[in-house]
This record gives C-alpha cells, sequence and structure tokens, in this order.
C-alpha cells in the first residue's frame, strides 16, 4: 500500500530524536483519470513541501514553465542529444496524467517539485530492456476480462476516488511479488531511491512521491524504513531512509536495498549530453496503438472521464450527436435519450457498476448512427481518441529554427492542427503564395508537415495540401536545425550540400524544388552543377532523366533566374536525339520498360520546348526491325499521335500482329502502342479487328503464355474504355467487316448504327448549328 510515515517517529533509544518526514508515495497509472483525481485529492489533503515526480531529473528547469498560462496539455517533455537527434526520448502529460496534476499541485501551491527517474544522459546512453511486462494485462486476465480498459474502468474509473490509490497499489504489489528488477528497471528505481533520500536529508517535512505503481514496491520499505540521524551538519531535520554514513539497513524480508547497494548499481553508467524542452503532443500520440509504450486506447474518452465526473454518459452521448449533427445527419434529442437508456442498459446485463465505453459505442452505433459504420468511425476519430493538440509558452527553450518556424506559421497564419486538413492554395495570392513556399522548404529539410495532393483544378498557379502536425515534425526540426536558423537558410544550405553529389536527374528535380521554395541563393549554385555535369555526362538514360525536370523549371521564366536553362536544355535534347538510336539496342525487358518512360517524358519535354527535332529522330528509329517489341510499339503510338508515322498504323500493327512473329514480342508491341489509353481501339474498327483477329488465331498455349502481358495492358484502361471495347468485341459483324481484306470494311463504322437512337442527338447537333431539324438525319 501507499506509505506514510508518522512525523513523531522514534529513531530508538540511544540515538537522538530527530523530527523524520512524512513521505507519502503514490502508486499511480500513467494517464489514468481516477488516478490523476486520487493524486489531486491526496495532494490538497497531506500540502506537502516537495513533490517528486517519475521523470527526467534534466528537466527540473522546465518545471515553472507548467504554471505559464500558454502551457495547454497535451505536451511532452523531449530530451535529445544535440547532434545526433535521432536518439530522443519523449515523456507525455495529458491533463488526465497523474504526473500532470502533481506538477499542476506544485505550480498552485508554490513548492518545489522535482523529477526522480533515471537521467535521460544515462537513458539514452543504456540499450533499451527488452518487451516489458504489461500488469493491467495481467490483473485483467486475472479478473476474467478479456479487456485491459474495461477491467480499469470498472475497477477505478466508475467506483469514484475513494481508495483508489491503495488499489491500484495492492494489485501491483500481487503482480509483482517475486520479481527481481533487473538491467535499466533496476538502475531507475535505485536512482528513484537516490533522489529520495537526497530529499529526505534536505529536510523536507513532508514529500509526495508520484510515480507508476508498478515501481511503488520498490519505494515503500524505503519509505517505511527506520530514520536515521542526520550527521552532515546541514538543514536535514530527519530521514526517511536508512542512509545515516557509515549505516545501512540490514537486508531482510522487505527490506530495500541498502544505499550502498544502489551506489554500487549506478556507478560507471554510461552517459551522453542531452538536452531538454517542452513539445506539444498529441491525444493521438497518447494512444496505445501510436507507439507509445505507456498509452491508453482511448485518450480522448478518458480526458472526458477526468473533466466530467458528473453524468459522463449523457454529456458523451450528447457531444457524439453534436458531431454527428454537424456533419448534417439527423440526431434528436429523442436519440440521445434513447442511446442513454440502451447504454445504462447494457451496463446492468453485463454487471457493470457504469456504461463504459463499450456501451456508449453500442448506443451510439445502434440508436445515433443506425448500424451504419461509416458514422461511428467519425466518432471515435474525433472523441474517443480525440483531435487535441498541445500548446507551449513561448519561453520553452526552442532551437533558432524551431523559434523562426513559430513566426513563420503566426506571419502566414498557418494554425498546427493534430488531425489532417485540406488546405486549397491559389499561388497568385502572396499569402497562398507563402504558404506554399514554407511547405516545400519544410520538405526539402526532410520535416514534412504537409502531403502535396492532386490539385482540384488544372494549372500551375493551384496547390492542394494535406496538412498534419505530428510530434515527431519537432524532432526533425532540431535535426535540420544544423543547416541554418531560419527555415530559409536551413532549406538552401541544404541544397547545396545535396546538390554536391547529385548526379543529372537529381539535380534537374532539385532545380524545380529550388523553384517552389524560392531558394534564389541556391539556384545558380545548382544551376552551375547542371552545366558541369551536362558537359562531362555522356550517359543517355541520365540525359533522357533530367531533362523533363529541366523543362518544366523553364516555364517560371527570368523571372526567377532561369534564363540559363534555355541553353542548357536545348543542349541536351540534341545530345539525347544524337544517342537514342545507338542506346536502344540490346536491351533486356526491365530495360526497355525503362527507356519507354524515359521517352515518354522526353516527348512531353519536347513539345513544351516546341523542338521538331524529337520526332525527326524517332521517325528514324522506327524503320528499324531489330527493337524491342515495347519500345517499337511505344514509338509507333507517339508518332502516330503526333501524324509524322510514314506508313499506315493498322498495317504497321499488322505486321506486329503477323504469325510469324512469337507471341510474347507482339503483346509487348501492343503492350508499348496502347499505353496512352484505349480510346484509339475503341474508335478505329480496323485496329480492333486486327488485335482480336490476332487473339483468336492464337494457339491455347501461346494464349497462357502472352495473358500478363495483356492483362497488364487492358487492366491500365479506365473502366468506361474497357466497357466499350467489350461492346464492340460482342458486335463480331462489326469486327468481321473491319478486317484487313473483308469487302465489308468500307462500311464498318455504320455496321452498328442505330438511326433511330442517333435521331435524337442529331437533331440537336444540327440545331446547335443553326441547320433545321425537320426530316430524318
Amino acid at each position: 500500500m501507499p506509505a506514510e510515515i508518522a512525523a513523531d517517529a522514534s529513531p530508538g533509544p540511544g540515538v537522538p530524536e530527530v523530527p523524520m518526514p512524512e513521505v507519502r508515495v503514490l502508486g499511480v497509472r500513467h494517464h489514468g483519470p481516477g488516478s490523476a483525481r486520487a493524486v489531486r485529492d491526496e495532494l490538497n489533503r497531506i500540502r506537502p513541501d516537495l513533490v517528486l515526480v517519475e521523470g527526467p531529473p534534466e528537466a527540473d528547469g522546465l518545471v515553472a514553465l507548467a504554471a505559464d498560462p500558454g502551457m495547454r496539455p497535451p505536451v511532452a517533455l523531449l530530451a535529445y542529444v544535440p547532434g545526433e537527434p535521432s536518439r530522443a526520448a519523449f515523456w507525455p502529460f495529458a491533463e488526465f496524467s497523474p504526473e500532470w496534476q502533481a506538477i499542476a499541485y506544485a505550480a498552485r501551491a508554490g513548492v518545489e517539485a522535482r523529477f526522480c527517474d533515471l537521467p535521460a544522459a544515462h537513458g539514452l546512453a543504456l540499450d533499451a530492456d527488452p518487451a516489458r511486462r504489461d500488469p493491467i494485462g495481467e490483473l485483467a486476465r486475472a479478473a476474467g476480462y478479456d479487456d485491459p480498459e474495461r477491467w480499469w474502468e470498472d475497477l477505478v474509473e466508475h467506483r469514484g476516488e475513494a481508495g483508489t490509490l491503495d488499489v491500484v497499489a495492492e494489485a501491483m504489489r500481487a503482480v509483482r511479488e517475486g520479481h527481481v528488477a533487473e538491467g535499466v528497471e533496476a538502475r531507475r528505481e535505485a536512482y528513484m531511491r537516490r533522489t529520495l533520500r537526497k530529499a529526505a536529508r534536505e529536510g523536507f517535512a513532508r514529500i509526495a512521491v508520484v510515480c507508476g505503481a508498478w515501481h511503488l514496491p520498490a519505494l515503500t520499505p524505503l519509505a517505511l524504513a527506520p530514520p536515521t540521524p542526520s550527521l552532515s551538519g546541514g538543514r536535514a531535520r530527519g530521514s526517511a531512509c536508512p542512509t545515516g554514513p557509515g549505516r545501512d539497513v540490514p537486508d531482510g524480508p522487505g527490506s530495500p536495498p541498502s544505499a550502498a547497494e544502489d551506489e554500487r548499481l549506478l556507478r560507471g553508467l554510461p552517459k551522453v549530453r542531452v538536452e531538454m524542452t517542452w513539445v506539444p503532443w498529441t491525444h493521438g500520440r497518447l494512444a496505445a496503438g501510436a507507439g507509445y509504450g505507456a498509452g491508453v486506447a482511448a485518450p480522448g474518452w478518458y480526458e472526458h472521464l477526468f473533466t466530467a465526473p458528473d453524468r459522463p454518459v449523457e454529456r458523451w452521448l450528447a457531444r457524439a450527436a453534436a458531431i454527428l449533427r454537424e456533419e448534417d445527419l439527423p440526431v434528436s434529442t429523442a436519440h440521445v435519450i434513447e442511446a442513454v437508456r440502451l447504454a445504462e442498459g447494457l451496463a446492468a446485463l453485463r454487471g457493470r457498476p457504469l456504461a463504459g465505453l463499450s456501451e456508449v459505442t453500442e448506443a451510439v452505433r445502434a440508436v445515433l448512427c443506425g448500424g451504419d459504420e461509416l458514422p461511428v468511425e467519425l466518432v471515435q476519430r474525433r472523441m474517443v481518441v480525440g483531435e487535441r493538440l498541445g500548446r507551449v509558452p513561448d519561453a520553452t527553450p526552442m532551437v533558432p529554427l524551431r523559434r523562426d518556424l513559430r513566426d513563420e506559421q503566426r506571419r502566414l497564419r498557418m494554425k498546427p492542427e493534430a488531425m489532417a486538413g485540406e488546405h486549397d492554395l491559389d499561388l497568385r495570392r502572396p499569402l497562398d503564395l507563402g504558404r506554399s513556399r514554407l511547405l516545400h522548404r519544410l520538405a526539402l529539410l526532410e520535416v514534412p508537415w504537409g502531403t502535396r495532393r492532386r490539385a482540384r483544378t488544372k494549372g500551375t498557379f493551384k496547390e492542394s495540401w494535406s496538412l498534419e502536425w505530428r510530434p515527431e515534425l519537432d524532432v526533425a526540426l532540431i535535426e535540420a536545425a544544423v543547416w541554418g536558423i531560419t527555415v530559409e537558410a536551413a532549406a538552401t544550405a541544404r541544397v547545396r550540400d545535396l546538390a554536391g553529389g547529385a548526379g543529372l536527374p537529381e539535380l534537374a528535380v532539385l532545380v524545380e524544388r529550388c523553384l517552389l521554395a524560392h531558394l534564389p541563393d541556391a539556384l545558380p549554385y545548382v544551376l552551375g552543377r547542371i552545366e558541369d555535369r551536362a558537359a562531362l555526362d555522356g550517359e543517355v538514360r541520365h540525359l533522357m532523366g533530367a531533362l523533363p525536370a529541366l523543362v518544366r523549371a523553364r516555364r517560371y521564366g527570368d523571372v526567377r533566374g532561369t534564363e540559363g536553362l534555355a541553353g542548357v536544355t536545348e543542349s541536351m535534347l540534341a545530345r539525347i536525339c544524337a544517342g537514342l538510336s545507338p542506346a536502344l539496342t540490346g536491351l533486356d525487358e526491365d530495360a526497355a520498360r525503362e527507356m519507354a518512360a524515359l521517352m515518354d517524358g522526353v516527348h512531353t519535354a519536347a513539345g513544351l520546348m516546341g523542338s521538331g527535332r524529337w520526332l525527326t529522330t524517332l521517325a528514324g528509329i522506327a524503320r528499324r526491325d531489330d527493337l524491342p517489341g515495347l519500345l517499337d510499339g511505344r514509338i509507333v503510338r507517339i508518332l502516330f499521335d503526333a501524324e509524322a508515322l510514314e506508313d499506315d498504323v493498322a498495317a504497321r500493327m499488322a505486321r506486329s500482329m503477323s504469325p510469324g512473329n512469337p507471341p510474347a514480342r507482339s503483346a509487348a508491341w501492343m503492350e508499348g502502342f496502347l499505353s496512352g489509353g484505349g480510346l484509339l481501339l475503341v474508335h478505329d474498327p480496323r485496329l480492333l479487328a486486327t488485335v482480336d483477329a490476332w487473339l483468336t488465331g492464337l494457339s491455347p498455349e501461346a494464349f497462357v503464355d502472352v495473358l500478363p502481358l495483356l492483362r497488364r495492358t487492358f487492366v491500365a484502361f479506365p473502366a468506361p474504355e474497357r466497357r466499350m471495347l467489350g461492346r464492340r468485341v460482342r458486335s463480331g459483324a462489326a469486327l468481321r467487316s473491319s478486317a484487313p481484306g473483308s469487302s465489308e470494311a468500307g462500311g464498318a463504322e455504320g455496321a452498328d448504327c442505330d438511326d433511330g437512337l442517333a435521331a435524337g442527338a442529331v437533331r440537336t447537333v444540327r440545331a446547335i448549328l443553326g441547320r433545321e431539324t425537320g426530316g430524318r438525319p
């Protein structure tokens, strides 16, 4: 049970009477609202003059910030190793965390609060313990529960505050019986005992220790140990632990390790230099499924239980109804009343003292949502987990880069939010342009606050972003702080570093990103690197990979400093055209597929440049008969779409589909030709008839061999195109009349046309054109 020592305890005969501090060890569940209420009430009752809280002692200087009006939980202490931000650790606190209530009490009462866990300097230098035990789960299973959260609610949350700490302590003693702490766990508890002994020597009269209930058995015997007079001559008035010089408590049943044993365990621990700060946290990151070991499954529900102890079920369901109404779902007061009745009825049937999360969720599903899971998921996301994002005050220690980002967020009116939100930016507006530049700069620094989405409208002046602030981004900012003290300066330095060892394709992408992020000091350096690389790099594939991004960058015009790109891109295109034909020789399937993608990119870039050199080059290559089928088909399609094909496309397809060609090559040719879409087959019956004749003429074995290629080709077509092709294929007469050599080929296009069905459309078209609509078309 939690330990409490009477202030008038006597040290025994022959020892001078020394006032002994009253020590109260409060074993809690991390982020348990019942424990939080109990700790708050107990601290108000005993009124300690020192509060010790489980956490890193390096943060003692940050405790006072908890009283700042700008501090709003959930927040977390962040410890990181300067220069190695990947070595970091978080200590999260929510309003319903017992530790936060202890810190808040100290701030209100004007008493000192300290952290008593193993320093982060040691914890980040030590290897983590193996998988830890789940005492809540063990207790729940022993009580016959398959859900630990439900067991906790029944035992603690729904039975009031009286005796909560005693119940938890007794349960943890039972679970931990026979357990021997080892590794980091043993060192953590040794340091807690050392901190408690030190506080007792300093002469505090009433000490409260708030720690996880799992550690309580390791501290309670210490608090109950006989007092030892202080021989240090300091202000000590007594001790709750056996720490007098030259004196240790003998080992025995229930005795804690001696001070000497703890010192031996803590001696020689590895250590690193760490820095601490407060960072905002989210309820989503408090969830057990978010990778935080001491998390809870339903932080939003627990916050509700803590902040609304009066009629929690009614208030919860009323909030759920309000959320559903915001989505224009019909939820009335009568629905809420019936939902409350259902939740309470389910709790009574299940023998629970009060309706818990499972009961109110079933009531929401059955009554408020009518069995529809989609609105239930909305309630779960917004209420059970919650959308709350904490806030830290301006006085919080921050790396300069983080402070500059905060200032930019305020200037651009971009408030960090815990839940993903969609934002459409119009780059013609200065405010939205500034927002876009900030997001692109953060992306260069690998701080992905925003994720680009496909814009709802066409044009380069629109951008769509999905913004979601996650606590991990604070660590990413610390890591990026090595590049500069402002976001712009850091992004510029980062680009220059990336450009140092980048190839041509990567440099071309960097040019585009520099323009989007508006980094005028980085762009000339990257352009210089491109000129140097392009002059020395004779690999055609590298030039082809770099050209599209550079041509896209030219669209921004000279106002962004891209005047040097015109000469570079023209020179690169000329070199690509000169070296393309040799580069297409001897390619295997994977290399041919990669080359086809590069050719598509160059074709688009050449179109933007207005150059005819590219099509002339492809027309010359199309005469070759040794090309891989995929590339041959792709080149024919590009030339056909550009009306630059020297012969008839149907004849070219017929030759490629002739029985003299291996079926695999014919299928690859078709894939290359049709990769631009299937509408060509829909509107050209001759081509469709050629493909149909080839397919129906394959042997069963050959068809099985080419089926994967065919499936890959046709599955890429949009569903409407596939449906139209299916209708064409089912019209066998149309295909026969369109087949090469058919005497009916000339009338193929009207073979399946119904004049009666078409009459209405024709009349409409004639009316639009201003012609008479009378009579049959």
